[in-house]
């Protein structure tokens, strides 16, 4: 198949589906801008802050996306890219796209809260610190694998490192141009978006090289820092300029596609058992944030929910934000496609999916004139600045967790368990011992963690629409074959991690197993036997 028409056919697909599929779900849920959102009921300068929707969708689109969708389904297109992009087209739409949608408004409705306070006031308290554990555990695996492909990207393309590094003080200028001087958001966008590429054009004159490890200690404490900051001075600035950098890529990309039209050159279907790794359940693992994330409801109910002006942006943000990432993801395995199956190893083997990634839009940008060498340092310094906002998302989510497992019922006062430094700090120090290992052996446990998780978002919030007397029968589907398939895939992942004697990777599955089964076993207890009706209405 020719590559141009299958990534024009997904985007129409996407198109079609934001506009009859989530236009339906806002009806169904009865999304209403008369109804205040926590920005503003409960503005504080540092987390809770009005944000305009396409600043808001340029943060919620940088955070969630990060590698994610360029990791997980390279990865997976050891299995051929048919199945790859037939999951990512069913999974953007039916399955990450409403657990995305529904996690950031119902995050909404109970005053900005995570999904764990939703789970707290619909299944229970037991509920809630089952789940709160759950998602600080599967947060360090995202810390320790993101952590690691950075570094390792920083390593093979330094001059990415260096335009990574000014990026970081462009976007805190940028912040306070707009939130403290009052600079209007449309000029700012065009100075700063004039920088951002300045930034890469001195990225490319003056790379920075060092050693991987130090990468990694330079990443943890820049995430440590920036986890803790209110949102305007860095997160929100950076990742609505990462934004830009991300739509210039897919747009390049597209063009390059429509000028180069290359022929997909890997196999459609290679194969059901690949190197002992079983197309089920490990593709869907494996895709991940390319199809559905649970660190997207995080990411939803954890800061985007505390920056939505009025609730019709959240379709825009959630439904909207999951379908482009699935335009991202289709990229990657065209990019992965294109090549021969000898080919795609040894790009693999150089530098892992994010060097395939950029090697391949680095190509097709050459039909536009770009440079090849120019083309894939861009790219690299794209992806590696859409890791970073996922790293210190992520990071801050931890602490949010961490904090509200330890806070005692209607305490505000705070006490070392909740201070926001020590808690940063203990999610810090133990996401980098992992992030010592090698990416591919974090990456399997922390998709299966993560789909695990989008499996107990979509239950929890499908318990508070059935309580509300709202519809929820789009959550069953998608929870029930999530629920299976995470199931199977960490049971594989036990066993194999277990033989190969990576024991540090057999507990974290197991425990999330645990967690997961009794946090079931709550919701469905909560739904055949009755509880506590929801404080919040739908």
């Amino acid at each position: 198949m020719n590559s141009l028409t299958l990534i024009l056919g997904s985007i129409i697909i996407f198109f079609i589906a934001y506009i009859t599929y989530g236009r339906w779900l806002a009806k169904q849920w009865g999304i209403d801008d008369s109804k205040p959102t926590p920005a503003h009921t409960k503005g504080d300068g540092v987390d809770y802050v009005p944000a305009t929707s396409p600043v808001l969708l340029g943060h919620h689109f940088a955070s969630i996306a990060g590698a994610g969708p360029i990791v997980g389904p390279i990865a997976a297109a050891i299995f051929g890219w048919i199945p790859v992009v037939l999951w990512i087209l069913v999974g953007s739409i039916f399955f990450g796209g409403v657990q995305d949608f529904s996690s950031l408004f119902a995050s909404i409705r109970h005053d900005g809260k995570s999904i764990g306070e939703i789970i707290n006031v619909n299944i229970g308290r037991v509920g809630k610190r089952l789940f709160i554990i759950f998602a600080w555990l599967t947060l360090i695996l995202i810390v320790a694998a993101f952590t690691n492909i950075v570094a390792n990207t920083f390593v093979s393309v330094p001059e990415a490192a260096s335009a990574s590094v000014l990026f970081i003080f462009l976007a805190v200028f940028f912040g306070f141009a707009v939130y403290r001087k009052g600079v209007k958001l449309s000029i700012a966008s065009i100075f700063g978006v004039a920088l951002l590429f300045l930034c890469i054009l001195l990225g490319n004159i003056f790379p920075l090289e060092l050693s991987r490890n130090t990468w990694i200690g330079i990443l943890l404490a820049y995430i440590f820092v920036a986890s803790v900051t209110p949102v305007w001075i860095l997160l929100q600035p950076r990742d609505y300029l990462n934004s830009f950098l991300l739509y210039a890529m897919m747009l390049g990309a597209v063009l390059g596609l429509a000028i180069t039209r290359p022929a997909l050159q890997l196999s459609g279907y290679v194969g059901f058992n690949i190197n002992n790794q079983y197309l089920f359940p490990m593709l869907f693992v494996t895709v991940a944030c390319g199809a559905i994330s649970g660190f997207h409801s995080l990411v939803g109910s954890g800061t985007s929910s505390k920056q939505l002006t009025k609730e019709s942006d959240a379709k825009l943000v959630g439904y909207g934000g999951m379908l482009i990432e699935g335009v991202l993801a289709v990229l990657a395995i065209i990019t992965a496609a294109y090549v021969t199956k000898d080919k795609l190893g040894e790009l693999l083997g150089a530098g892992g999916p994010v060097n395939v990634f950029s090697d391949g839009i680095g190509n097709f940008m050459v039909g536009l004139g770009i440079p090849f060498t120019v083309g894939k340092s861009f790219v690299a310094l794209a992806v590696s600045a859409f890791a970073l906002t996922s790293l210190d998302t992520a990071t801050r989510l931890a602490r949010f967790m961490f904090q509200e497992f330890f806070q005692d019922q209607g305490v505000e006062k705070e006490n070392i368990l909740t201070n926001r430094y020590f808690s940063t700090l203990i999610t810090v120090i133990i996401g980098g011992a992992l992030a010592i290992g090698s990416w591919d052996k974090i990456w399997p446990v922390f998709g299966s963690a993560n789909q695990l998780l989008a499996a107990l978002a979509l239950l929890a919030v499908a318990v508070w629409l059935k309580k509300a007397g709202k519809n929820n029968k789009m959550f069953v589907i998608p929870f029930v074959f999530m629920f299976v398939v995470t199931v199977l895939a960490l049971f594989f992942l036990i066993r194999a991690n277990f033989i190969n004697g990576n024991y540090i990777l057999v507990v974290f599955p197991v425990l999330l197993l645990i967690l997961a089964f009794v946090l079931a076993y709550q919701a469905y207890r909560m739904l055949t036997k009755g509880g506590p009706k929801p404080s919040i209405k739908a």
